[in-house]
């Protein structure tokens, strides 16, 4: 079973092999061809339209799919590499380990935001931006430019203490718990760590920085931790909703794969703490 970790608590060797395996995805195309497809759902999911990925009830079934998906592609090169995740609400400064130069490298410079060591800076050689919104062809960041503050745990309990999933309309004016920790509403946990980051997290190609997929994991694991906290309280919508993924739909761009499939992590993995 793969047991997912706090990046704070992996050793030397664990980082090593997560950073050898997302190197070999990226010179094999793979790994560009999920920032594809999370772009193309940027770009896609509407308010008024229809929604998939973002803004609307299936962001967190949708984003556990996804992240599965390229776990996966990861333990094809390296079985025993797992996603960790980064829990912001502690780990809040761009001097946390996370950002050193052994595992994810710093912030940009100010000039233009350009990466300047750790294995995904652009003078590695590893790591060409080759889906991109511009014609910078290396990894940006700006840590705590656009807005200084990362959530607290407060605020993560606040979002965690509401009691209903979702509810109409089913997109970023919603109020309830799916909302609240995308981003739309209220703290704006999610959204708010992708603006944190800057350069391309900051932007629908935000899979370029390789932090995204700590971000998601740390969603993903307060999606689990709301759901024991609040056992009588599911997915919603039921059924019948117009533009949204209801409980028994499927999700583009699997196709295969129901929110009523995925509310279960334990099936796929567990992490190291519960709470």
């Amino acid at each position: 079973m793969t047991v997912r970790k706090n990046q704070a608590s992996l050793t030397a060797d664990e980082k090593r092999r997560f950073v050898d395996a997302l190197v070999q995805l990226k010179r094999s195309g793979r790994y560009d061809a999920f920032v594809t497809t999370h772009n193309a759902f940027i770009m896609g999911d509407t308010d008024n339209g229809e929604r998939t990925g973002h803004r609307s009830p299936s962001f967190l079934p949708w984003h556990r799919r996804f992240l599965l998906e390229f776990e996966q592609a990861l333990q094809s090169v390296d079985s025993s590499v797992a996603l960790p995740y980064w829990d912001w609400s502690t780990d809040r400064t761009a001097r946390s380990s996370l950002w050193a130069p052994d595992f994810l490298g710093g912030t940009g410079r100010s000039l233009d935001g350009r990466v300047m060591d750790g294995p995904f800076a652009a003078s590695s050689g590893n790591w060409p931006i080759n889906v991109r919104v511009d014609s910078r062809t290396y990894l940006r960041r700006s840590l705590g430019g656009s807005t200084r503050e990362l959530p607290t745990r407060a605020e993560v309990e606040s979002v965690l203490a509401m009691a209903t999933y979702d509810m109409a309309p089913w997109n970023s004016s919603s109020d309830g718990f799916r909302n609240h920790l995308e981003g739309w509403r209220g703290v704006n946990l999610h959204n708010r760590v992708h603006v944190w980051v800057g350069g391309q997290m900051a932007t629908g190609v935000s899979p370029n920085d390789p932090v995204f997929w700590l971000h998601h994991a740390y969603i993903d694991k307060l999606w689990a931790e709301w759901q024991r906290r609040h056992p009588d309280s599911g997915y919603l919508p039921l059924a019948g909703t117009p533009d949204v993924v209801d409980l028994n739909d499927t999700m583009k761009p699997w196709n295969d794969v129901r929110p009523a499939d995925l509310l279960d992590h334990t099936a796929y993995y567990t992490f190291d703490t519960a709470a």
